[in-house]
């Protein structure tokens, strides 16, 4: 059985989600973040890396969401939301399986430059640049979904469950709010998180949740 090692308040929820919509069993061991918000040592010791995402599957110690939700999906899911190469829209299933880290990156350098005391403004060409770059990405978000229900073509796939943590959680550290200058953005998100298998998975895992034992 899949062991999804959850640390509160992360993108270890997209996985507990995963599995609610595939309907698989699994073990939830969670991790309380310190006082500084990072996670404990006992997490970071799971994986080099030591970031949220962590699953062990027997031997197989698995971190990065991406690569979870795909390894998942693959092995114990038949492929069911996946997108297959063969597949005309195999293309946009690849893009927006990394939109979270292009989006998150931008988020994090701007996060960045203000704590360093600088300030931000036309001058400040990494400022300048960050935001033409997010710009562009909530440009490239609204386009598509202007032309496809769901990102990675007609039907729910992983690539939605990649993307959903970005347009709401991340909200929490300063992202853009999803809001009617997005209007098809926000008409996606809120179809998204209508699905019983969200709205279950954020109830055990999600920003808002309590680990059970608490």
């Amino acid at each position: 059985m899949i062991t999804i090692h959850h640390l509160g308040v992360s993108q270890s929820d997209r996985v507990v989600w995963l599995m609610e919509e595939l309907d698989l069993p699994y073990e939830l061991k969670w991790y309380d973040r310190g006082e500084d918000f990072l996670s404990p040592p006992e997490y970071r010791a799971l994986h080099p890396a030591g970031t949220a995402p962590i699953i062990t599957d027997g031997d197989l110690v698995l971190a990065e969401s991406t690569a979870i939700v795909e390894y998942i999906s693959q092995r114990y899911g038949d492929g069911k939301l996946s997108v297959e190469p063969s597949h005309p829209d195999y293309p946009h299933y690849l893009y927006w399986m990394q939109f979270n880290n292009n989006l998150q990156s931008a988020l994090f350098i701007k996060l960045a430059v203000q704590s360093c005391g600088v300030e931000p403004g036309p001058d400040n060409v990494m400022w300048t640049t960050t935001l033409r770059r997010e710009e562009g990405i909530y440009r490239a978000l609204e386009q598509r979904l202007g032309e496809s229900e769901y990102l990675g073509g007609p039907q729910f796939s992983c690539a939605d469950i990649m993307s959903m943590f970005n347009l709401t959680s991340l909200g929490m550290l300063g992202a853009r709010v999803i809001d009617d200058s997005l209007p098809n953005t926000k008409a996606y998100v809120e179809r998204v998180s209508a699905r019983p298998a969200y709205q279950k998975a954020m109830s055990i895992a999600g920003p808002q949740a309590t680990r059970p034992d608490a």
